[in-house]
């Protein structure tokens, strides 16, 4: 049997690599980088293998299974779903729509049928309490982008291409192959910098891959990132730096921005984040004397207690010295199906938690209060039953032990989800949609952070097994029964999600309204199909102030929730000046053979693949500790046990625990993780301690005992 090559997009992480998979009838012989993909260019990275890993995976489920005393049994798709349906409306008949929860995971935004098909579903329950993994991760980008520009998807994207200096904050793109920041090959991406005489800079408390690759490292004290960028400010104030170009004419709020930045001098934020005056005048000098520049901060900045504000100042850099919109700077992309309506730009305060009284924001309540909102069974709006979807939070959210408290405690609950895990064993009911290799796919969240405008699209490889079902499938079959059973008529035309991505397309901004000085037109999913490979668009282009979508389509530098709260921060300010203590900070960190918990299944990523504890030289020999050792680590909410190594590239008064691992719970049904366990470094965050203004978690910066 001659052997086949089919084409398609690596879904298992933001990159969107393009890969080559070489088949011979079901037997998958290779799969290697498409090297005419127009945006990978024949790249991939050891993650593209675990496709295969999934599809085969003797622990994957393919059809329902129900959880009994006796274990966890096999039934059929229709007694699923009526037992779903008959759960979910008996307990919303008798405690109310809100008894309901949902919680969406990660993998969600990596699958476009779920993206394009879930929602039907969700809606159908009428409630207020919904959660996701965003609040553990990207939410004060959202919060920043709406406030600022008008809609919680306008993020700008490193034009890292075209720059000559980037100034890296709390990321790791050499780990993550870019995160909100959608470029293949990234290391060669960042080294064309350096060939081109730009200059990399990254300032992190760990020395990490990509801190090694750049021109200049800095180390900086975990949780203090926002006192950095407000010094670089000040720096570019004082200096009569300050350049917006022609961002000028449709931008409010310097003077507000000076005003605030004068409250911080550079001695004190040397002493607050470990990063000399000099360094902090050096690096915003030599920002401004660059011919293009830009900011780019990451996980690391957004998962602390300021980490709204970051990503906030991180824009106003780049503002302030014209470098937004502008090419080697911040841009924005011009996405083929773009997600960016008015409809979706967001909001916030609609309604709030019920323990804290947190507000939501587009429609999400901060994942931090789930647990506790679960357990509160005092008064109304209890919750009853969960749905969780693509997602493991028990090891991806705070507290992990009190969720396993949490879901415990539940009358029901069902999980959309491919493996018996962590979170989905507490579930009565899991539905396993087909995944990976089986399924069509489109990148609609990810082509809006590329730093190319791209299209592809791609087809499955292999049909669904027997007796599997696709998501959209699964959501559409569940919400004509729940509709039915509520008396509801929708009366609206059922579309698959290829229907949905081809009537994007066609109405997009290269489709058949496309202007006639539009790279393409045309664009519909019949042309993709055509092109395998995919379609380049072109570089970023500057589009503001038309992109805008604040209602007088200007930029607002300041806006009023952000100054509002900078008591907090000058509270903080000043506790940290008087805090002399030798205190140890966790963070976190990532792999580049991993992606949070779902790929651990995998023995070719997990093999030398460690869950250690990094600890400095200096805190080691403190504590009497050697490489290799076993230690405890302790935090307010929980302790682990985890070796530790002994290593130069973590700053002293820091350790760090990577993201993703946990693996020892009872009751699990992966076996290559199970073997490989590790601990979660979420056992030991406190689900308590969120950055107030956005409602996002605290991952970073946790005080922790090590013994």
């Amino acid at each position: 049997m001659p052997s086949n090559i089919h084409y398609r997009t690596c879904n298992l992480c933001e990159a969107m690599c393009g890969l080559a998979i070489e088949t011979e009838g079901s037997e998958i012989l290779s799969i290697k980088g498409d090297k005419q993909d127009p945006f990978s260019k024949g790249h991939i990275c050891p993650k593209a293998m675990g496709l295969k890993d999934i599809y085969l995976d003797k622990d994957r489920l393919k059809r329902p299974v129900k959880r009994t005393e006796n274990g966890w049994v096999e039934i059929s798709w229709e007694e699923a779903y009526a037992e779903v349906v008959a759960n979910l409306i008996k307990i919303q008949e008798a405690h109310g729509k809100n008894s309901v929860g949902v919680y969406l995971g990660n993998p969600v935004v990596h699958n476009s049928g779920t993206m394009l098909s879930g929602a039907s579903f969700y809606k159908t329950l009428k409630t207020k309490y919904r959660y996701s993994a965003t609040s553990v991760d990207q939410l004060p980008h959202h919060f920043a982008s709406y406030y600022m520009f008008g809609h919680q998807f306008l993020m700008p994207v490193p034009d890292i291409d075209r720059t000559q200096f980037i100034l890296i904050l709390g990321g790791n793109p050499l780990a993550s192959n870019g995160s909100i920041m959608t470029a293949p090959d990234i290391k060669n991406r960042l080294k064309a910098i350096q060939k081109n005489g730009g200059k990399i800079v990254v300032i992190d408390p760990r020395k990490t891959e990509t801190a090694k690759l750049a021109n200049e490292h800095l180390s900086i004290k975990p949780g203090t990132d926002v006192y950095l960028l407000l010094g670089l400010i000040a720096v570019i104030f004082e200096e009569g730096m300050v350049n917006l170009g022609r961002l000028e004419e449709f931008t409010d709020g310097l003077e507000s921005i000076k005003k605030l930045v004068n409250q911080f001098s550079l001695d004190n934020i040397e002493s607050i984040t470990g990063v000399s005056a000099e360094e902090v005048k050096s690096l915003a000098k030599e920002f401004c004397a660059a011919k293009t520049a830009v900011v780019y901060g990451r996980m690391g900045v957004s998962v602390q207690a300021h980490g709204g504000h970051c990503q906030w100042l991180v824009n106003v850099i780049n503002i302030i010295t014209g470098n937004l919109d502008n090419p080697g700077g911040a841009m924005f992309t011009t996405p083929a199906f773009d997600l960016l309506a008015p409809e979706r730009a967001g909001h916030r305060g609609k309604w709030f938690s019920k323990t804290r009284k947190l507000p939501e924001f587009n429609g999400e309540l901060p994942v931090c209060t789930m647990a506790e909102d679960i357990l509160n069974q005092e008064g109304e709006d209890s919750i009853k039953a969960m749905v969780t979807v693509a997602g493991n939070p028990i090891l991806s959210t705070p507290n992990g032990n009190q969720l396993e408290k949490a879901f415990d405690s539940l009358d029901f609950m069902v999980s959309f989800d491919i493996y018996i895990n962590e979170t989905t064993r507490f579930a009565n009911i899991i539905l396993p949609p087909t995944t990976g290799l089986e399924t069509s796919h489109y990148d609609l969240v990810f082509n809006i952070f590329a730093v190319r405008d791209v299209s592809k699209f791609s087809e499955a490889l292999f049909p669904p097994s027997e007796g599997a079902k696709h998501d959209y499938e699964i959501f559409k079959e569940l919400t004509d029964k729940m509709n039915a059973a509520q008396g509801v008529e929708t009366g609206k035309k059922y579309m698959t999600p290829n229907q949905k991505i081809d009537l994007g397309l066609k109405y997009g901004h290269y489709g058949m309204q496309a202007s006639d000085d539009s790279v393409f037109s045309g664009l519909s999913l019949e042309t993709l199909k055509d092109k395998p490979h995919g379609i380049d668009l072109g570089g970023l282009k500057s589009r503001l102030p038309n992109r805008l979508f604040t209602e007088n389509k200007r930029i607002a530098l300041a806006p009023e929730i952000f100054l509002e709260d900078i008591k907090r921060i000058l509270t903080d300010y000043n506790q940290l000046l008087n805090k002399t203590n030798n205190q140890l900070y966790l963070i976190g960190r990532r792999n580049l053979r991993t992606n949070n918990s779902w790929m651990h299944n995998s023995e070719r990523l997990v093999k030398n693949n460690k869950c250690t504890l990094l600890m400095h030289p200096i805190d080691a020999t403190g504590l009497s500790l050697n490489d290799n050792d076993t230690v405890t680590v302790e935090t307010s909410v929980g302790k682990v046990s985890i070796p530790i190594e002994i290593t130069e590239d973590i700053m002293k008064g820091v350790v760090s625990i990577p993201h993703g691992w946990g693996h020892n719970r009872n009751n699990t049904q992966m076996e290559i993780a199970n073997q490989n366990p590790g601990v979660s470094i979420n056992d030991l965050t406190d689900d308590q301690r969120i950055d107030e203004l956005t409602g996002n978690a605290v991952l970073n910066g946790v005080p922790v005992k090590v013994y």
